[in-house]
């Protein structure tokens, strides 16, 4: 309120000054001034003008991220209890073979060390960079000590059974306790977990008809409406895909090529109900593109040489604005509430149990973790994180991108006590840099990872905190199918 209402100020001042100017140039006019008089009237007045915007947005750009910075600083006598992480797993090869790939561009894709969709061991060192980051992270707030492995019993690490999942827990769980990582839960390697996969269970019911209604009401009810929307990133995709990587061909094998390949932008956009992981999905040149960028940003996070990052035309400042068509696609095919609903109630209703029985000190049934944990990681996929965002209408930027959800991010609900002994949940999205990826930085205080606030608006208040009464009132409101 005090920023709010000196920008008040601020603006009336402003008004009165260009009232003043106003009346100057009246009477220079009236008084029939030489045109020499009225120039310095202007001059002078936007000299001033122009000290007061640089003094007004100095003294909001340092203000207000300060008011809010001072917001989010623990208050005295407040206590972290418990953590819960949701992560993606870390960075992976492409999940499809290359022959998928090859048709939208006129050179080969780079070829992976691992099988598709597998954690590579790049990704598997990043994790584990992760893992020691959040020891010394939950350390500093006195939930595990700094060192040793008595409080390897305090933490459990559940993951889904892919190969990347699993991979990616165990790294988490090697940077956490070194020598005496706990052993990663889940169900055996290849099978349906419905914690991540929940469309058809109890928790994750069906409604295509729904589903595609509600995508077509966040395109405007047009499949190809979002490939105008997006068409400026498209094709600067298309022109990577198209020029980049041929150069040592003859100009007739080029051209050959070119004819060859299917652009992105040709792609028929249509709008469907489909099955398996997926109640509804918008395919076409979106779609498509969201794939293909995702892939760049996997070999530019693996730390391929440049020469092999979109055929070395893709870097961290291009790929930051190719990574909007992945999160767009995210956005119309993920985000929307009844697709949300279904993926997302199972793993929200996982969490809030595990809040729930840590905040309580008693054994809720279903629960993955034990009562007297201090942290859970989940270890599942950026579609996760996106339902989950959708369904509590969650947004951040983080490292320059919006609302994305790269390889090793998470979104942590960390579970605090007032001094007053009330129990509150605080949200944040957390992620290495594209660049801290790319060279396996090792996360310090001085080289952190981004951590940023998320208000949930059905319950975060000016401090971001959110009453675990008013949270487990939200998710039950949002997944009534979870009410007991």
């Amino acid at each position: 309120m005090r920023g709010i209402r000196l920008l008040y100020r601020w603006i009336l001042h402003f008004q009165f000054a260009f009232s003043i100017f106003a009346q100057s140039c009246r009477q220079a006019h009236a008084i029939n001034h030489d045109a020499e008089f009225y120039v310095s009237i202007q001059r002078n007045y936007m000299i001033r003008r122009l000290l007061f915007l640089v003094v007004l947005f100095s003294a909001f750009s340092t203000s207000l991220p300060a008011q809010v910075s001072a917001s989010l600083s623990p208050k005295p006598g407040e206590k972290l209890r418990f953590v819960v992480y949701l992560s993606r797993h870390g960075v992976r090869s492409p999940t499809g073979n290359a022959a998928q790939y090859n048709q939208y561009s006129v050179a080969p894709w780079p070829r992976w060390s691992v099988p598709p969709g597998y954690l590579t061991a790049h990704g598997y060192q990043l994790m584990q960079i992760f893992g020691a980051w959040d020891r010394q992270q939950l350390s500093g707030e006195g939930l595990l000590s700094e060192t040793g492995c008595e409080d390897a019993a305090r933490v459990t690490i559940y993951a889904d059974s892919d190969q990347r999942t699993r991979e990616t827990g165990k790294a988490l769980a090697a940077g956490l306790f070194p020598g005496c990582a706990p052993t990663v839960k889940g169900l055996p390697e290849g099978m349906h977990d419905v914690l991540y996969h929940p469309l058809g269970t109890h928790h994750g019911a069906l409604d295509p008809a729904l589903a595609v209604a509600a995508i077509a009401g966040r395109i405007g009810g047009d499949p190809n409406n979002p490939t105008e929307a997006y068409r400026a990133q498209l094709a600067e995709l298309d022109r990577i895909l198209g020029h980049c990587g041929n150069d040592v061909a003859s100009a007739d094998k080029q051209q050959a090529q070119a004819a060859n390949r299917q652009s992105v932008l040709d792609i028929p956009a249509r709008l469907a109900s489909v099955s398996q992981d997926h109640l509804a999905e918008l395919r076409g040149p979106l779609s498509t593109a969201s794939t293909l960028t995702e892939n760049l940003l996997l070999e530019y996070t693996e730390g391929m040489d440049a020469t092999n990052v979109g055929w070395g035309c893709v870097n961290g400042a291009n790929l930051r604005n190719l990574i909007d068509l992945h999160t767009a696609a995210s956005e119309f095919s993920q985000r929307p509430q009844p697709i949300a609903r279904a993926q997302a109630s199972n793993l929200l209703h996982q969490i809030l149990l595990s809040l729930s029985q840590a905040a309580t000190g008693k054994p809720r049934p279903g629960a993955i973790g034990r009562v007297n944990d201090r942290a859970l990681f989940l270890i599942g996929h950026d579609t996760n994180i996106a339902s989950i965002a959708g369904l509590l209408d969650l947004h951040w930027i983080a490292d320059g991108r919006r609302d994305d959800t790269p390889p090793g991010g998470a979104l942590v609900f960390e579970l605090w006590q007032t001094a007053t002994g009330d129990d509150s949940v605080h949200v944040y999205y957390t992620t290495q840099t594209l660049e801290q990826m790319r060279s396996a930085t090792v996360l310090s205080k001085e080289n952190p990872p981004v951590r940023v606030p998320v208000f949930i608006p059905s319950c975060s208040r000016a401090d971001f905190s959110c009453s675990l009464l008013d949270f487990e009132r939200t998710l039950r409101t949002s997944t009534p199918e979870t009410n007991p």
